[in-house]
């Protein structure tokens, strides 16, 4: 069983924690983790982009030229896509780009996901993850002392306040609670800080 560091909230090695086989100690899936994250950035696509096509621009509604005789290419409207102030051809319209993937190839992701930060030593679990008082210094200065300087991915049990609201204002620190983890979160936030509580909660949810 793979193990990882265990904190306390004054950024001190108390031992070690044991992380769940069935979700920290898979073999990466590369393949899984490549779907997940490119169902979970179209889902975030808004879609909304728009151009006009030749026949929603304005005007146009005359010939410009007689059909013959000019020596020029016939038309029949200034706002073809060729002209200026034409239409686009072939023009965006809002769309929705979000598509479902089955829940096995989700939670495969995830577990692929948790076992690589394991693999590269980025799994901080905490004792007791609950700061006394909402600090945005102290919090940082926790980070610090735990040695993560850069992005982080704070997971708790359940939505704690002073967690979320002492982390909202570092740059490149987020919150999230364990039982809505995401492939991509994990992969994109960071060395992962979980706190003890949060790791039975994901072994509860994900292990299957």
């Amino acid at each position: 069983m793979r193990t990882a560091n265990l904190y306390s909230m004054s950024g001190d090695v108390k031992g070690s924690a044991e992380l769940p086989e069935a979700v920290f100690g898979i073999k990466p899936n590369t393949r899984a983790l490549h779907e997940a994250v490119k169902n979970h950035l179209a889902n975030r696509r808004q879609g909304t982009q728009s151009a006009l096509t030749r026949a929603e621009v304005s005007g146009g509604g005359i010939k410009p030229y007689r059909q013959k005789g000019t020596g020029r290419a016939r038309h029949g409207s200034t706002r073809a896509p060729q002209f200026v102030h034409g239409g686009v051809a072939f023009a965006p319209k809002p769309r929705d780009y979000s598509y479902a993937i089955n829940k096995k190839l989700r939670r495969l992701a995830l577990k692929s996901a948790l076992s690589q930060k394991a693999i590269e030593n980025q799994v901080y679990v905490i004792d007791g993850l609950r700061p006394d008082a909402i600090k945005t210094k102290d919090f940082k200065a926790f980070l610090a002392k735990l040695g993560v300087t850069g992005k982080a991915l704070v997971v708790t049990p359940e939505v704690t306040e002073t967690v979320v609201k002492s982390a909202r204002n570092i740059p490149g620190v987020k919150t999230t609670i364990a039982s809505i983890l995401s492939a991509y979160e994990v992969l994109n936030g960071g060395a992962l800080v979980v706190d003890k509580d949060a790791v039975a909660v994901i072994e509860e949810v994900y292990a299957r």
